[in-house]
């Protein structure tokens, strides 16, 4: 299976399935990814309506390169088993799964979306927010492998923790811990949860730089407007990209000549640094294709 965490999900930008409007707007969006929504943007009366859309969405061919994933209502409501039938049979990249706190949410996601027909490229997405998801990330990270993608539900982990939004996201940090190392050790991608305050560029642009640092793959997001700066955030800069490729380089030269010790601008390299910077090069190559 292909590293996910190398498919460019540097923006991932959620859509209320009721608004046929912002549907088709998003068509023209530079996001990476979208996440079609069915949850919390979509009133009672208007699930089936909104469910037909988004399914009609992500088979449309519309939306060039980006991937297209459809979020569900959750597994104790009402309408998951409808959803999850009509999500799977319309095959988008992924599917996200809100609240997602047990293997066995796992596996439960898992036998119904093969009990429908969901191709194999239709992945699980799993919403962690729950401190119970936080406690048992790894091994609901590790109970599928068509479990691709870790998203963090920031609000309602905070809502949970009775903690407050606050700059650098102090009480949020043990979670967002755990469920990184969840995801590196099982091989998954992980999104970072999505920022409130869209009118806040500094702040946004602050908690973009937070989540690059701290290793996630990209973030989720809730306004157009986020998209070029998360973009920017997470992909490298040309200057990264150049110091990849020359570091490189010369490790591979000093290796031809039998050296046993590598120096690069004053540093001393070694394999470790070497796969960082050849995972950098596939990251901006494959930022590049799309």
């Amino acid at each position: 299976m292909t590293d996910p965490s190398l498919t460019p999900r540097r923006s991932v930008l959620y859509m209320p399935g009721a608004n046929e409007r912002a549907l088709e707007k998003a068509k023209a969006l530079d996001a990476d990814a979208l996440i079609l929504d069915l949850e919390d943007s979509v009133a009672p009366d208007g699930k089936a309506d909104a469910r037909e859309r988004v399914c009609a969405a992500a088979t449309s061919g519309e939306y060039g390169r980006k991937e297209l994933t459809i979020r569900v209502n959750g597994l104790d409501t009402d309408w998951f088993a409808d959803d999850i039938v009509a999500a799977s049979q319309a095959g988008p990249g992924g599917i996200v799964v809100p609240k997602v706190s047990s293997v066995q949410d796992v596996r439960t996601i898992e036998a119904a979306m093969e009990a429908a027909g969901a191709p194999d490229h239709t992945f699980i997405w799993a919403m962690v927010e729950t401190p119970i998801a936080m406690l048992y990330c790894e091994q609901i990270a590790a109970a599928s492998e068509r479990l691709a993608v870790l998203v963090m539900g920031t609000n309602d982990l905070a809502k949970e923790l009775r903690a407050e939004h606050v700059p650098g996201r102090q009480p949020l940090l043990t979670g967002l811990g755990l469920c990184l190392l969840a995801a590196r050790a099982t091989g998954k991608a992980i999104l970072d949860g999505v920022y409130n305050d869209v009118k806040n560029a500094e702040g946004f642009a602050a908690e973009c730089r937070q989540g690059v640092e701290l290793g996630f793959d990209g973030k989720t997001l809730i306004h157009p407007g986020q998209i070029g700066p998360c973009n920017e955030a997470w992909a490298p800069s040309e200057a990264a990209v150049e110091d990849a490729r020359a570091l490189i380089a010369t490790f591979e030269a000093a290796n031809a000549e039998g050296k046993g010790v590598v120096v690069h601008n004053g540093r001393m390299v070694e394999n470790l640094h070497v796969d960082t910077a050849r995972r950098v090069l596939a990251f901006h190559e494959a930022i590049t294709a799309r």
